[in-house]
């Protein structure tokens, strides 16, 4: 893309001299009776309204997202986290120095943390939206490196937010459905929580911080039996859990370069993810604590978005078509707004919320038409005299 944009502005910038070299009057060393050379019909200076076209052109140019395979690179290592066509058969951030912990760990504590969410959460349990959602997720968990089954679920919340623990428990906030524009959007968004998840970053951060847990067992020897070394043993206890779901930039990092590549194997367009990050980030600035803390946390930077940009154009090879948006995502979005809305008016939590009740409710029959008694308040049909 930038290739493409830079050769545009040359090509301005060559219409630009032309032009300029053309309105130049003849130097001192001519005759004054020799004629200007006249430019020939190949040579022609552009007019003003070209120049602004061909402007429009090249900041067009620049603006738009790359294409999948427009800068190929053909030095691809086989089996690396650049080579696509090796998605699934890559252990990538396995067992190792780097990570401690077993499959088993990642999925029992994973589990734990799953049953605290769905005791103070209240879920969707409309069938037809969970099948869709459970579909469209196990479609990106079947085309990415995970090795455990994932078990997806809806939470009923207003937060754009989407989370992966370890172990493939997976849960997609409804306010997330419902901000998503097209199919390939969510995707993108379950695409990415889906590396997390993949790549072992919740045991990997355990990891980390268990080497600095032992880098500090000096110090706390050295000042044993005294406050300074309660401290930082505490602080260093304190410190696990809260690193637990919140990965450094490095691991955000991962997850978008991994995301990106499970969205396209999976057939969605990979530009979706850029385009829903940038939306969202938008959305945040005009109206602040839209985005749930885990998203506003981990911003998509501009050196991230210009990293995916750079995935999409140099690793991803070219398809004739993508997967952006279905029919279907259209009907999910209008069942969940339909149960959102129901849920809303059913909240009876603010009792200073306006209600509204019925005519024939209350001490008295104030309905000539309705002969039922004064305690039954459902509408009925008079006959006319």
């Amino acid at each position: 893309m930038r290739t493409v944009a830079n050769l545009g502005l040359a090509t301005l910038l060559t219409l630009s001299t032309l032009s300029f070299a053309q309105s130049q009057t003849p130097t001192q060393s001519q005759p004054a009776d020799t004629p200007a050379p006249q430019p020939s019909d190949s040579a022609k200076a552009p007019t003003p309204a070209e120049l602004k076209a061909a402007k429009a052109k090249v900041a067009a140019k620049s603006d738009s997202l790359p294409s999948p395979g427009e800068a190929l690179d053909p030095h691809i290592k086989a089996g690396s986290e650049d080579d696509v066509n090796s998605v699934g058969n890559r252990n990538i951030g396995g067992r190792g120095m780097g990570n401690w912990y077993s499959t088993n760990w990642e999925i029992s504590n994973g589990k734990q943390y799953s049953m605290e969410i769905e005791k103070s959460a209240h879920m969707i349990t409309d069938p037809v939206v969970v099948e869709y959602v459970n579909r469209v997720g196990q479609n990106i968990v079947k085309n990415s490196d995970c090795k455990v089954p994932f078990t997806i679920k809806v939470i009923d919340s207003d937060e754009i937010n989407a989370m992966a623990l370890p172990g493939g428990f997976f849960y997609v906030n409804s306010g997330l459905i419902l901000a998503a524009d097209e199919e390939a959007e969510l995707a993108g968004v379950m695409a990415h929580e889906t590396a997390h998840v993949c790549a072992h970053h919740a045991a990997r951060e355990m990891t980390r911080m268990n080497y600095i847990q032992i880098g500090q067992v000096p110090l706390i020897i050295f000042t044993q039996g005294s406050w300074t070394g309660y401290g930082i043993y505490e602080a260093a206890q304190l410190a696990v859990p809260i690193t637990f779901l919140q990965f450094s930039r490095n691991f955000e990092g991962e997850a978008d370069w991994l995301g990106l590549q499970y969205m396209y194997k999976s057939g969605y367009d990979p530009q979706a993810f850029i385009q829903f990050f940038e939306k969202i980030d938008a959305l945040e600035k005009h109206k602040p604590g839209t985005l749930a803390k885990v998203f506003a946390d981990h911003p998509q930077t501009p050196d991230r978005i210009a990293r995916s940009e750079d995935e999409i154009a140099t690793i991803m090879p070219a398809r004739p078509d993508y997967v952006v948006s279905t029919s279907e995502f259209d009907d999910i979005k209008t069942r969940l707004a339909r149960i959102e809305n129901k849920r809303k008016l059913n909240d009876k939590k603010d009792g200073n919320k306006p209600t509204l009740r019925r005519v024939g409710s209350g001490s008295g029959n104030n309905d000539p038409n309705n002969p039922a008694s004064s305690t039954d308040d459902r509408p009925t049909l008079g006959r006319r005299n």
